[in-house]
């Protein structure tokens, strides 16, 4: 193994240390064209991606449909071989390995210790398999226990998601959504992972259950000490379950803050736009503030616009954002943000009203 490949000891005492940090990650997807597939662009699904997740927390991870989110979720699982930039992932012993450079065997490891809950619970599980063998395969594959200990293991991780144990015999369509992502949950948790990827994780739920698998993943969570990373479009899910949160326009990052600092009090007009859009349960603070209706139409990142992404649908663009690109910035109480007039504009949040 290459020496950048290679675990680096961990920063010395008083320096933070995350989870996972994503430093530059950038994701591009080539655009074909002709017999030959010549390449003659590049769909730039995630642009310079910097954040980090902290130890036992959860952090959210939101934007309009085609902003990126999914594909950082991939990258960190490694579903896609990265462009560029690092995937710093922190060992049990404090130690940190790149993820974005390992290929083949060396991410064998780390295919347990971060998991992933799709959105799709119907699709997400094999029909031809029973409940034993979907939530088992991963443990059959890699070896990690025999038949015996497979099924125990299985047994004990359909309880801890409220499930009966006899239903491992069972096929998937033979249960509901709810259930089905609760078996979904049981096959991500059954190597003991120690960080997971939550893609929409339940968006695709009724309404009535979604409540029932966020306190499940909450419970689940403080069981087991797990680090998600939450991936949803769903901002009043996100109110409910994350601690901070990243917001991503067109591959970017363009706000990162503390969850209730964001929602009251947001810096970049962007995120104002999309907490507009939050659905208020409190008679009192329904007229609170307008809705903020983006104009046009969400840009192409196969042919971003000059400057800040934002700024051809930002009321609030001047000549400056139309050539520059702002860099994400600091702004204290561990609140950054990608807009250069962040400090002049006073933007709304969600109205919480007593």
């Amino acid at each position: 193994m290459t020496e950048q490949l290679q675990s680096t000891p961990a920063p010395a005492a008083g320096n933070e240390l995350y989870m996972l940090q994503l430093k530059d990650l950038k994701m591009f997807f080539p655009i074909t064209k002709g017999l030959f597939g010549g390449v003659k662009g590049y769909v730039k699904a995630a642009d310079e991606v910097n954040f980090a997740i902290h130890k036992s927390e959860t952090l959210g991870l939101v934007g309009e449909s085609g902003c990126g989110k999914t594909t950082v979720g991939r990258c960190v699982v490694r579903a896609y071989q990265v462009t560029s930039g690092e995937i710093l992932f922190q060992n049990a012993d404090g130690s940190l390995v790149d993820l974005a450079g390992l290929k083949g065997p060396e991410l064998l490891p780390y295919r347990r210790q971060i998991r992933m809950i799709f959105q799709d619970p119907y699709s997400s599980l094999n029909p031809r398999m029973n409940v034993l063998e979907n939530v088992s395969e991963v443990l059959r594959v890699n070896k990690m226990a025999t038949p015996a200990e497979r099924r125990e293991r299985v047994a004990e991780m359909l309880e801890r998601v409220g499930l009966r144990p006899e239903y491992m015999h069972r096929y998937p369509h033979a249960f509901s959504g709810g259930e089905r992502q609760r078996i979904s949950i049981a096959r991500c948790l059954i190597t003991n992972p120690r960080l997971v990827v939550c893609d929409e994780a339940v968006s695709a739920l009724d309404v009535s259950i979604r409540a029932q698998i966020l306190n499940l993943l909450e419970k689940l969570q403080a069981d087991f000490d797990l680090t998600y990373l939450f991936i949803s479009h769903d901002l009043s899910v996100i109110r409910h379950i994350c601690d901070r949160v990243v917001v991503m326009y067109v591959g970017r990052v363009v706000e990162i803050s503390d969850a209730l600092d964001l929602f009251v009090n947001p810096l970049h007009p962007y995120t104002e736009a999309l907490m507009s859009a939050v659905p208020v349960a409190n008679p009192k603070a329904r007229d609170a503030g307008a809705r903020i209706r983006l104009q046009g139409e969400i840009a192409d990142p196969s042919n971003p616009p000059t400057g800040c992404y934002f700024h051809p649908r930002c009321r609030y663009a001047q000549e400056l954002c139309k050539v520059e690109a702002p860099p994400l910035r600091d702004l204290g109480n561990n609140h950054s943000v990608a807009c250069h007039f962040a400090e002049k504009l006073e933007l709304s949040g969600v109205r919480m009203v007593d």
